[in-house]
């Protein structure tokens, strides 16, 4: 107790004996036991009330012993009923659960892992995926400050997340295998790589990648079909030492609209696992021609970027014109670009804002903006006859297509003239400017849409650059082509907006959860949060109807459909009340990921116990696993102090003994006639 609460708790003993005194003795010259009796009960009563008010607290320490945590981390996956281990693993769950020396030395915390890690209820054994990454690192984040070591009861067969054989862990990890440890003859597709999209009449590319595991030498053959018909077909050689094969092959898209292939590796003999030898792939064909016309008044690099960028779509071609040698029609082309605008695009501005053409302006400082601000276009800059260099900034918040970051804040300066932009209609901002390392929400390229005319404006010149850093960083033009070819696919497009957008996968593996989400916007084309929206969804050969209300989530509407068959589907959304629905297709295919392993990882466990200081112990080696646990020294018991306040006196029960001596007080002066 603290030295000036003893003395406050002796000044209240003081003034509260002194009050009663007064009272009693001082003021009544009678002196009798009457007198010592209400004498004692108004100091002991005034006491304890201050004593209240003072409220005085004394520090208690406790010992406190704190066991070492040990973690379950259970595969709930269906790899482990399609290894039919359930029960040798229940029995290994209860058996570490239960045995009493366990319990005596760790506090035990059980946890199921399968896409995600949840606290043990119920083991089911039905995840679609297994991410044994992400319970490592989950158990390892909640006892970082503990003594924690980790039982993993799995198979070692990952499906997504990161490779768990790189996790650093503080923890040491005892792995105890499921699963036929037995190796077999197995090819398989590890990986199809494919595009979504491709043109009409065009050559998509499909490369395919195979894994071999066994000694022998055996052949087989890559077929890929569609409808049942052999597009390609290949024959294949593996060894023990020439174990996997990248085969790349070019399809034609001779179909518009969305198309479903299956590549598949033929049989080989005793191959047990044949599941993981075909997998299905779909490829949207868009049948799209765009011609594009450039309109400058300068000779510059950026045109020749932009040629480039263009026309690495065969779908799109690009013809450039000085603004004098021009004489054809605008609507002969999908897209206007402007270079470098000044008084002689006068004719042309006014038949883009005749006919409402798409159209992208590119300014710099060769760009005439008393000119431009004259046209009310909806943008005008506060130019000044100085230059400026502007980096980029990309808007992570952009909605009107998608774009990825290609590294934009990292490519060199554009140049325009310096000035205030300003904006007088609806507009979206792809990229911000960035003045000498200085953020600001001052638009360096920036989209409108319109009625039925989409517009883009470029406010600097020098993108050649940006081509050639992009090549520089990735050896590659192709980010930023296709950077270009996404804002001249959207610019160009003389689709208009839909209030109502659908997304979902197109090829959904078997078992898994459909996931759609829907965007709906009212008539100024702006989220509409009170819409109700409800998906229909037939099966193609059943005809069979499910329907599902969809949940506003965010910014945005979704809904989940689980334990649908493999088949075809068909699906409507329709926004109730309104005549507004978005139709489409998708496919569940027969593909379970989980049952594409024909052996327990044996070997990738046996790294991870080596790497934490663990060690791997089999199902059938539940005695030397408790051993271990029981006789490693560095599991043990660690004794804390706590230190706590206690308040010296319970409230209550003070409040209660002074109400009771102030009204027994109180009782004694009525009753000898002292009030």
């Amino acid at each position: 107790m603290q030295t000036n609460t003893i003395l406050l708790i002796l000044i209240a003993l003081i003034l509260s004996v002194s009050v009663a005194f007064f009272q009693y003795f001082f003021k009544e010259k009678r002196k009798d036991k009457i007198q010592l009796v209400l004498f004692i009960l108004k100091s002991f009563s005034l006491f304890l009330l201050l004593l209240l008010f003072i409220n005085p607290t004394i520090k208690q320490t406790e010992l406190q012993n704190i066991k070492p945590k040990l973690s379950l981390l259970i595969d709930d996956s269906q790899s482990i009923s399609f290894f039919k281990e359930q029960k040798s693993m229940q029995d290994i769950i209860a058996k570490l659960a239960d045995d009493k020396e366990i319990n005596e030395k760790f506090d035990i915390k059980e946890f199921l892992f399968k896409s995600d890690v949840k606290l043990k209820d119920s083991v089911t054994f039905t995840g679609v995926n297994t991410n044994i990454y992400k319970g490592l690192k989950l158990v390892n984040n909640l006892y970082k400050d503990y003594v924690s070591p980790v039982v993993l009861l799995s198979d070692g067969n990952q499906t997504i997340g990161n490779d768990y054989n790189f996790i650093n862990s503080n923890q040491n990890i005892y792995p105890v295998v499921f699963g036929d440890t037995t190796k077999y003859k197995d090819l398989k597709i590890n990986q199809l790589n494919v595009n979504k999209y491709s043109y009409i009449k065009n050559k998509f590319p499909v490369e395919v990648l195979v894994h071999y595991e066994g000694r022998e030498t055996v052949n087989s053959r890559l077929n890929i079909y569609k409808k049942g018909k052999v597009v390609f077909s290949k024959r294949l050689k593996f060894s023990e030492a020439n174990n996997s094969e990248s085969i790349t092959t070019n399809l034609t898209s001779s179909e518009k609209g969305l198309q479903y292939y299956t590549a598949s590796i033929l049989k080989i003999e005793s191959e047990k696992n044949t599941k993981n030898n075909t997998k299905t792939f779909s490829v949207e064909v868009i049948d799209e021609q765009t011609k594009v016309l450039l309109l400058t008044s300068v000779l510059h690099p950026d045109i020749g970027a932009l040629k480039k960028a263009i026309e690495s779509n065969k779908q799109r071609s690009l013809d450039i014109f000085t603004i004098d040698d021009f004489n054809d029609q605008l609507n002969n082309y999908q897209l206007v670009v402007l270079f470098g605008v000044n008084n002689r695009f006068k004719n042309v501005i006014n038949e883009i804002k005749k006919h409402n053409s798409n159209y992208i302006l590119v300014s710099g400082p060769n760009s005439d903006w008393n000119f431009i601000n004259q046209q009310q276009l909806g943008f005008q800059k506060n130019a000044i006859n100085q230059t400026e260099n502007f980096g980029a900034i990309l808007n992570n918040g952009f909605l009107t297509f998608s774009q990825k970051d290609i590294g934009f804040n990292q490519f060199p300066p554009l140049l325009d003239k310096f000035g205030e932009v300003v904006i007088s209609k609806e507009h979206q901002t792809l990229l911000y400017q960035n003045i000498n390392g200085l953020e600001t929400k001052q638009p360096l390229l920036v989209t409108f849409e319109e009625n039925s005319q989409k517009t883009a404006v470029l406010f600097g010149q020098g993108i050649w650059k940006w081509r050639a850093n992009s090549f520089l960083s990735t050896n590659s033009f192709q980010d930023f082509d296709v950077f270009i070819g996404n804002l001249i696919q959207y610019v160009a497009s003389n689709k208009k907006r839909d209030r109502l957008e659908v997304n979902t996968e197109r090829l959904i593996p078997a078992n898994s959860k459909v996931i759609i989400s829907a965007f709906y916007t009212d008539q100024n084309f702006k989220f509409d949060n009170r819409a109700s929206l409800e998906v229909t969804i037939t099966n193609s050969e059943t005809q069979e109807v499910l329907k599902s209300p969809f949940s506003l989530i965010n910014n945005s509407y979704q809904t989940e459909i689980e334990s649908l068959p493999s088949g075809d589907y068909q699906y409507k959304v329709a926004v109730l009340g309104q005549n507004i629905n978005k139709y489409g297709k998708f496919k569940i295919t027969d593909f379970l990921i989980e049952e594409q392993f024909t052996r327990a990882n044996t070997e990738k466990l046996l790294q991870l116990a080596d790497r934490t200081g663990g060690k791997l112990y089999y199902k059938s080696q539940f005695k030397d696993l408790k051993e271990e646990l029981l006789t490693n020294t560095s599991y043990y018991t660690i004794q804390k102090s706590i230190t706590k306040e206690k308040n010296l006196i319970d409230w209550k029960w003070i409040l209660c003994i002074v109400i009771s001596l102030f009204s027994t007080e109180w009782f004694i002066r009525k009753y000898h006639g002292k009030i």
